[in-house]
């Protein structure tokens, strides 16, 4: 699995059935297919690039005039799908950074780019579920390596549009650490 295709549609009922045809379109994993706020469907897969590809294909196909937004990023840093999944171990921590999209998409692109851009440690990248349909990163590692990662980051919502803000935070209380992780 080194690639996520995303696809983000405004029907619930419609997104259900997509879900259901893109896992049948390709051999994929199926990491969410869930109701988002407010109201619209998200579907996210991962795979290899060419049965990723046919399966967003088939997606965009089915889903049409109810697409809200899609997405397929090929060779995603390793850390994406643990942060996703938020089953991510953080051990210490010396900075938090925490980058706020409001595109989902914006933020998987901007978490995997923020990864790869510095030695820091993804904690979570939460997709629009309780939060209004917003996005959000959190990592951690050094200051600097923080700071260069969500200036990374930040950058990928920038340049669309998509970036609500982006704070670091030296040496975190543990009491709001532990309320991350």
């Amino acid at each position: 699995m080194n690639t996520i295709g995303m696809i983000e549609i405004n029907s619930i009922a419609k997104g259900i059935e997509t879900a259901d045809i893109m896992v049948k379109a390709a051999e994929v994993d199926l990491i969410i297919s869930k109701p988002i706020c407010p109201g619209k469907y998200l579907i996210l897969i991962a795979g290899d690039v060419g049965a990723v590809n046919s399966s967003v294909e088939a997606g965009i196909e089915n889903g049409r005039q109810y697409i809200v937004d899609k997405l397929l990023l090929p060779r995603v840093h390793p850390q994406l799908f643990n942060a996703i999944n938020q089953s991510t171990d953080i051990g210490g921590v010396n900075a938090v950074g925490v980058i706020e999209y409001y595109s989902i998409a914006t933020a998987i692109v901007g978490a995997d780019a923020a990864a790869k851009a510095a030695r820091i440690q993804l904690i979570e990248v939460r997709l629009g579920i309780g939060i209004g349909g917003k996005a959000f990163v959190t990592l951690s590692g050094d200051v600097s390596a923080v700071n260069e990662a969500v200036e990374v980051g930040a950058r990928i919502g920038r340049e669309n549009g998509m970036l609500v803000n982006k704070v670091v935070i030296p040496s975190p209380t543990k009491e709001v650490f532990y309320k991350l992780i």
